[in-house]
């Protein structure tokens, strides 16, 4: 037991060891319990990945999120039934005086609960850990926990992030080589830096090479964008493979099972399971290490690798490491192979175990053409799903990683057709890549009108002052913007005749390839538009 001090202020730990620092406490212990000064009113859970739940929400429980065939890929499913209030790797309290009490950990698998009004922190393999206690100014505390994590496992390397076009937004997976090239010329002189090629040029998720649409190899295809003086950017998700994939069919020793023996689940997605590669395999680590080299070797600098989570997932595998060690292993992998040089953007991905290793990271859901989706909100209390409204609520709660590494809110947009987003909506993102200092669009010039083009084109070019007022208010260049407009959670407030169907519909997977083809008809559509 020990008491720490913050000026006037001492809080009881129950801890191994503890050490006071400039900035807080730091802890020892393989359980942690720290007594708040009085009852909190906000619990601040941290979700697992990139696209989990961030945000300051009520100190009792949410409901769980549906469908449960998608805990493996949108939230840690090890605690998705949690009773208590939950964050991984780290919680906080907020209290009626405007401070915050925080416990993080300075290491992996580690998990924080707010439980009978207390903090109580643990490492999942039982072992003692180091912890960071802050107590005081949000911003503050943050920052100093920041900095202790910078010391336990790195910070990214790249100086400045890029300006990006994605493909992604616009033509999902409908690309080819002539899609492609039109797109890039009709790009002009508009000052991105890379050009990043998403979902659709590989033959399968697994199975890394060009398709029968990029007949002229991928080696052409960077050198093609290359040609207009940018970089190149490849999407991929080199920890997972569909259930056909050739990387699946042949190799099945490179995949985690379950104590049953049985594959462990990824998710489903593409219309097919997801499963996940063991990244303590040696085999799987060769071929993994051998992918990197060769999409360098096409001449792709910027990379983007998605589905990254799956590697963490809970299982049995060739070693008996913690899953998000093993995790860390893959990454330091690809990161050595894909050299210092690359560009690294982490999506889908563990936030800590990803700190060190890559460049930049996305802190939340896909943006998507809408602000929010009434089913997944309402009915499956999604808050994971793509919309606009869950990527600006997640991403501005992890606003604190900025220290650490380029943080990826993901595309903003700047068109009026083909979307459903209000004029102030479309606003709100582009003032969260202002926030973040990370600009991204996946719009198509043709698809802007003579306004919106110069708007984008201001976007790009400009360089901006941003101040933090309050939690979620900023003044940008002395402008005051107000992102609370996205801070709702998504809740149960609907019941209706179709509640049943939504929620029998959504563990459905001949239902879910349906609407994936329906949604892929509709990209053919907007294509020739």
């Amino acid at each position: 037991m020990s008491i720490l001090s913050f000026n006037e202020l001492q809080i009881i730990a129950d801890c191994e060891t503890s050490k006071p620092v400039s900035e807080g406490n730091l802890l020892s212990g393989s359980n942690i319990i720290l007594t708040p000064p009085s009852a909190p009113l906000h619990f601040y859970r941290h979700g697992w990945q990139s696209w989990s739940l961030a945000a300051w929400t009520p100190p009792r429980a949410l409901p769980i999120q549906k469908p449960e065939m998608y805990h493996p890929l949108q939230i840690d499913p090890v605690y998705a039934r949690h009773p208590s209030p939950h964050g991984n790797w780290l919680g906080a309290v907020g209290f009626d005086d405007g401070n915050i009490l925080l416990l993080g950990a300075l290491g992996l698998d580690a998990h924080v609960q707010l439980r009978e009004g207390k903090l109580q922190g643990w490492y999942e393999n039982g072992k003692s850990g180091q912890w960071f206690v802050g107590y005081g100014d949000e911003t503050q505390v943050f920052n100093d926990y920041t900095h202790h994590l910078a010391r336990a496992l790195g910070r990214g390397r790249a100086e400045k992030p890029y300006r990006v076009w994605c493909s992604w937004y616009s033509l999902y997976t409908a690309i080819d080589e002539q899609i492609l090239s039109e797109t890039f010329q009709s790009l002009g002189n508009l000052p991105f830096d890379v050009l990043q090629v998403d979902d659709g040029w590989h033959a399968r998720v697994g199975d890394w090479q060009a398709n029968e649409k990029f007949a002229s190899g991928m080696e052409s295809l960077a050198n093609g964008i290359r040609s207009t003086g940018r970089l190149a950017g490849l999407w991929l998700a080199p920890l997972i493979a569909v259930e056909s994939s050739q990387l699946f069919q042949q190799h099945p020793s490179w995949f985690i099972r379950n104590s049953n023996g049985n594959f462990v689940s990824a998710g489903f997605n593409w219309g097919e399971p997801l499963y996940a590669l063991d990244t303590t395999h040696p085999a799987a680590l060769e071929w993994l290490s051998e992918l990197m080299k060769r999409v360098r070797a096409w001449g792709f600098d910027y990379l983007k690798l998605d589905f990254l989570y799956a590697a963490a997932l809970p299982g049995v595998r060739h070693l008996d490491l913690p899953r998000e060690a093993a995790y860390r292993n893959g990454l330091q992998v690809m990161r050595d192979a894909m050299g210092n040089d690359a560009y690294f953007l982490a999506c889908g991905a563990p936030v800590l175990p990803s700190l060190g290793l890559c460049d930049a990271l996305r802190i939340g859901p896909d943006v998507a053409s809408f602000w929010e989706s009434e089913r997944d909100a309402h009915i499956l209390c999604n808050p994971t799903t793509p919309g606009a409204k869950n990527a600006i609520r997640t991403s501005l709660h992890r606003l604190w990683l900025a220290p650490l590494l380029h943080i990826d809110p993901d595309v903003a947009y700047f068109r009026s057709k083909h979307t459903s987003l209000t004029p102030e909506q479309n606003a709100l993102l582009q003032d969260l890549a202002r926030v973040c200092n990370f600009k991204a669009t996946s719009d198509l010039p043709q698809w802007w009108t003579k306004a919106e083009h110069e708007t984008a084109r201001n976007f790009l070019e400009e360089e901006t002052v941003v101040e933090r007022t309050g939690r979620y208010t900023f003044l940008i260049d002395g402008r005051e913007v107000d992102f609370n407009a996205a801070m709702e959670l998504p809740m149960a407030r609907k019941i209706s005749l179709a509640t049943p169907f939504v929620l029998w519909g959504g563990e459905q997977k001949w239902l879910i390839k349906l609407l994936e083809s329906k949604q892929r008809e509709k990209v053919e559509t907007l294509k020739k538009g």
